[in-house]
């Protein structure tokens, strides 16, 4: 494959059929690849650092990667359908320029998880080089950039080469990590204790919700007669194996450990293994996971920002320089916020995942309840980036459930700088996602089922009627 075909040129643009390519078990390799990384894991062992036992984490943990990441995954199944970036389908329901209410979130996500993916795969990079954290995070951004530049082929590749090297480094560690814990112990400490259990469903939840606004991007290239049933199966079993792996992985070294894990996460991981050149495939190991993830983040920022500026600007392409800017700037946003932050990881992390899923789960629910419920699958893709066409440029009724969906979770919300007052009653369990699903499902559907005449009877790829072939 030549260098130029390999570089991405498509953006915001519709994928045309004849640069379709792969099968849904790309969607497998790329989504487990991205999940076997050592954020996944901080995240499992936060269920316990913040007061849950082993089994009843564990337990949690794999109800919220289910839940989320079906979820998570029908956003993925709109990808070979629509050909299109999951955010610019979002014009449908919320307006050619009203999609930027939700994307200036997403943009804020994704630059905090740039950040927070950089600070863990810095001291990984760092421990590589023999250098300082500040020189690996900075070094472990630029890498990212390149790679996001280059586009969607590399990204699967990285996926791919991840989901292999990654299970081996998990497969070895898990294994040192049984020979060092009392297991039995550990499983027989077992206390049910519902706060902490749904804190533990609502971390995973978080993680795989986190994942819908960007999760189509990258499976829009796969053939439009791709199943959507079988990337829906492969993409969350991807991801759902792979997040659970590393956050049951992440509870059982936090129940372990104590206070030697919370004080250098990385160094601790890889202290399992060993050291030579055992550690250094480990720190190398940890650096490709989240790079993988980190390329992802960087891509669905820059897609997010163009698909923002574009609704007001009229564009419907990116040259590659404007490409290269957009992923300058999510780098340099998200680095700056790492060296800021990377001395109180944790804690933030922590209040950071459970407060973004405020805004995301609105926007989840009323992207599928009208992709699969009112428009049936039906868009009209030219009207997508027209304001003066079938969706306009705002669409009022879905930005005020959008709000109102915000709004109703905030009674429910618990995190470290703001709790709220039905919290208490719960005994301090988080739910506020279970609410930001239901009632922007409910009040959109039963809105917009009202007036569908701005639904196509079939998909429109092109300004002629009918899909191109």
């Amino acid at each position: 494959m030549a260098a130029e075909d390999l570089v991405e040129r498509r953006s915001i643009d519709v994928v045309p059929d004849d640069e379709r390519h792969g099968t849904a078990f790309s969607q497998f390799t790329l989504w487990l690849g991205a999940n076997l990384q050592i954020t996944a894991v901080v995240t499992g062992a936060l269920a316990v650092v913040f007061g849950g036992d082993v089994v009843w984490s564990v337990v949690g943990l794999l109800l919220g990667n289910l839940l989320g990441g079906a979820v998570m995954a029908l956003h993925s199944a709109q990808g070979p359908k629509l050909g299109l970036p999951q955010m610019i389908q979002s014009r449908a329901q919320f307006g050619v320029r009203g999609a930027v209410v939700p994307l200036l979130l997403v943009i804020l996500m994704y630059v905090g998880f740039f950040a927070s993916g950089s600070v863990l795969a810095g001291q990984a990079t760092a421990r590589l080089t023999h250098t300082d954290d500040t020189t690996g995070i900075i070094a472990f951004a630029l890498i990212t950039a390149v790679a996001a530049a280059v586009g969607y082929r590399v990204i699967h590749v990285l996926g791919r080469v991840a989901s292999v090297v990654c299970a081996l480094a998990f497969v070895y560690l898990g294994i040192r990590l049984l020979d060092r814990v009392d297991l039995s112990a550990l499983l027989g400490d077992a206390h049910f204790d519902l706060p902490m259990f749904l804190l533990a469903v609502s971390l995973s939840a978080s993680w795989q919700l986190a994942f819908g606004p960007y999760v189509a991007d990258y499976s829009r290239y796969l053939p439009r007669t791709t199943s959507g049933r079988a990337t829906f199966w492969w993409t969350l079993s991807g991801s759902a194996v792979g997040s659970q792996w590393s956050m049951t992985f992440g509870v059982l070294v936090a129940a372990s450990s104590g206070e030697a894990f919370l004080a250098d996460q990385v160094g601790y991981v890889v202290g399992l293994g060993g050291t030579g050149l055992i550690a250094s495939f480990l720190y190398f190991s940890i650096a490709l996971g989240k790079l993988t993830i980190n390329v992802l983040n960087t891509y669905g920022g820059f897609m997010s920002m163009v698909t923002g500026i574009s609704g007001f600007r009229g564009q419907k392409a990116l040259s590659q320089r404007g490409r290269a800017a957009y992923i300058a700037l999510i780098m340099v946003a998200g680095t700056a916020v790492a060296l800021l932050g990377k001395d109180s990881f944790l804690t933030s992390f922590k209040d950071f995942l459970l407060f973004l899923l405020t805004f995301f789960t609105p926007w989840s629910a009323i992207n599928l309840v009208d992709y699969y419920l009112i428009s049936r699958e039906r868009y009209d893709i030219p009207a997508l980036f027209d304001p003066r066409g079938r969706y306009g440029a705002w669409r009022w009724d879905a930005l005020l459930v959008y709000g109102v969906g915000v709004l109703a979770q905030l009674p429910f919300l618990v995190t470290h700088f703001y709790t709220g007052p039905l919290a208490a009653p719960l005994g301090g369990a988080d739910i506020s996602w279970i609410v930001g699903l239901a009632v922007p499902a409910a009040l959109y559907w039963l809105l917009a089922r009202r007036d569908t005449s701005h639904i196509p009877e079939e998909t429109r790829y092109t300004l002629a009627s009918g899909p191109a072939h």
